[in-house]
């Protein structure tokens, strides 16, 4: 079935498509073969690479690296989200003067690199006198940033609410900031939630970017352990690696759990079919009429 933005292939592009597939696996199976076979030259695969990760010392570093990531990723998660929630009701102001002024700085914040923001802070402000932490460094750096970007996943979220919901508030006397912090926000955190725990994932990967700062993280222990004599460059990368992917994972748990659990239907099927704000399309004003009714009260 065709449509707009899509045409099914015909056979000739079928066959086209199966011949590009057929060159990209043997591409690509050519260069993992080849990278394989470097690093079993250079002796990478050989057991005694290993014997580094046979120290207690080495994984209580690990742990004290482990903690720093998590403390940098913890720090600057909350205040991106604060930011975040700033910028986009500034975004959503109904004032030009707050609007323009705010829409600037959230596009200058998401155009500059993570990296270069920590340069700026890390290197940069000495030379006015004014000495940064590496850890300040990349929490104000991942906050600044991914501020930015959640800040324009909310204002999103807001936008594509239907417009009846801002009309409901303000029916039941709610103020502007009534309507923005009790309604339009709360339904549009719930419905960017993958958008903004993919930025999150995000932000702990990018705190990997702190070891060029001199920021003592989980890259910069790899960094350390890869030059220890045998020079475990793969091993390193594989326990570090594995530590961020399961970090990783446990955040994608988190938010599928936490998805699931806002989702979720009342343990009462009926008082579901009963409950007029269960319905999705349910607005402040239509609730309060139902409820009305339910009460015997004429609208």
């Amino acid at each position: 079935m065709s449509s707009v933005l899509y045409d099914v292939p015909g056979p000739r592009a079928q066959r086209r498509n199966t011949i590009l597939a057929v060159i990209t696996t043997v591409v690509v199976v050519a260069i993992v073969a080849f990278v394989i076979w470097r690093f079993t030259l250079s002796g990478q695969f050989e057991a005694s690479k290993w014997n580094v990760f046979t120290y207690t010392t080495v994984w209580v570093q690990i742990g004290s690296m482990l903690l720093n990531t998590l403390k940098a990723f913890a720090a600057a998660a909350v205040l991106s989200l604060a930011v975040g929630f700033i910028l986009a009701i500034g975004r959503l102001s109904e004032h030009k003067w707050v609007r323009m002024p705010v829409a600037v700085i959230t596009e200058a914040f998401r155009a500059i690199p993570v990296l270069v923001l920590m340069m700026i802070l890390y290197y940069g402000l000495p030379t006015l006198g004014v000495k940064m932490e590496p850890y300040w460094a990349v929490v104000l750096a991942l906050m600044i940033y991914n501020g930015a970007v959640l800040a324009e996943a909310m204002r999103a979220g807001v936008e594509s609410l239907p417009r009846g919901q801002k009309e409901a508030g303000y029916a039941i006397g709610l103020r502007k900031s009534g309507v923005m912090m009790l309604i339009l926000l709360p339904q549009a955190v719930r419905a960017m939630l993958p958008v903004i725990i993919a930025q999150l994932v995000v932000t702990m990967k990018d705190t990997a970017l702190g070891f060029l700062i001199t920021y003592h993280e989980l890259l910069y222990y790899a960094k350390l352990l890869s030059t220890q004599p045998g020079r475990p460059i793969l091993q390193a990368a594989f326990i570090i690696g594995g530590i961020y992917i399961v970090m990783c994972l446990l955040l994608s748990w988190f938010a599928n759990w936490l998805e699931k659990r806002t989702h979720r239907s009342p343990k009462n099927p009926h008082a579901a079919q009963n409950d007029p704000a269960a319905d999705d399309e349910a607005t402040m004003t239509s609730v309060i009429a139902a409820q009305d009714i339910g009460r015997g009260l004429k609208p």
